[in-house]
Formats: structure tokens, sequence, C-alpha cells
């Protein structure tokens, strides 16, 4: 399965994420761990990023999609994979598309994890990181719903997205998307 996961910041993605990887045998691909990755390998485009990152700047836009691109034709992402972070803007969300194209494949489908702004603002404060102060986190949930409210209409309009509930017990919500992930399997294999 080709799956991508949105949520907002403190919605448990990487939670949910870990476990939902070994169910879907497929890896998970995280932008920060790609580019970590090629940084460390010292790949052209690991030098040509870290020195975006080094001035202090944000990663360019091509650099981030060749870094995908190049992920995405590894041999572990043939039975597909879970983006995380991955595309964080329609033109990434286009690119993205083109790029499964390319070879001949398409997402299955996107999961957002739905999570109320106050349940949100409490589980990051009481996670207790330092970057995790209530006018920073109320900053990061408005870049976060500047950024994917188009996607996440982007992806509805092609009939890929499915919202979870994301509140309640990690297994609670874990359950509900192994019943998403099911309901899909079985669809397919009618």
């Amino acid at each position: 399965m080709r799956v991508v996961i949105f949520g907002p910041p403190g919605a448990g993605k990487g939670t949910q994420a870990e476990w939902l990887t070994t169910h879907l045998s497929v890896p998970h691909l995280s932008t920060g761990e790609m580019l970590r990755e090629v940084i460390a390998k010292g790949t052209a485009v690991g030098r040509a990023a870290q020195s975006y990152i080094d001035d202090g700047k944000l990663v360019p836009n091509d650099l981030v999609i060749q870094i995908v691109d190049d992920r995405l034709k590894e041999d572990d992402c043939r039975a597909g994979f879970l983006l995380d972070g991955f595309p964080r803007t329609l033109a990434q969300a286009e690119t993205l598309n083109k790029l499964l194209d390319a070879h001949s494949e398409a997402l299955d489908m996107v999961i957002d994890l739905a999570v109320p702004n106050e349940i949100l603002n409490k589980r990051l404060l009481d996670r207790g990181r330092t970057d995790d102060a209530e006018d920073v986190i109320q900053k990061r949930f408005e870049v976060f719903q500047a950024e994917t409210k188009p996607l996440l209409e982007h992806y509805d309009s092609r009939g890929l997205l499915r919202s979870v509930d994301g509140t309640g017990t990690r297994d609670e919500v874990r359950q509900r998307i192994r019943q998403l992930i099911d309901q899909h399997a079985s669809a397919n294999n009618d």
C-alpha cells in the first residue's frame, strides 16, 4: 500500500506510523529522516541540502522532491510506503502524483488524523518540550492549517482522503486506522 499520513503537531502521526509500517510491511518515509540519511551518506543531494541547513535556510522544494524521488526508487518501496511530512504543499502533491505516475503507481489512501486544537494543545504542553510553549504551539497550528487544508481538499477531491478520529488512546486510534486499512484491502480484493 502507498499511504500518506497527515495530522497536526501532537496528533500522534509518529506513534501511529510506527505500528502501521509494520502492519503494512512497508517503509516509513519521513522527510526529516530522509534528509538526515542523505546528509550522513554525503551524497551530492545531501551536501546541497546541508549547505542550506548550515545557512539556516529551508531546504528548497526541488531538493526535497529529489530526495523523495530517489527514496521511492529504492527496492523496499516497491510494495508500498508510508509518507510522513511530504507532501506539504499542493505543488509537492502534484509532483508526487507525477513521480508515482512515472512508475505506474498511485496512492492508495491519505489518512488525516483529526484532533481538536484544545486536545492537541494539552498533549503538546504535557510533553514539556522547550519548543512546545503555548504561543509557539498556536503558530504551528496556524501554519499546519494554512499548508494542509488545500492538500486535504486536493486528496478529498480525488477520493483518497480518509479522516480518522485521532482522540482517545493510542490503541483506539490504531484500531480506527486498522479498520480503514482492512476495509481498503477487502474492497480491492473483491
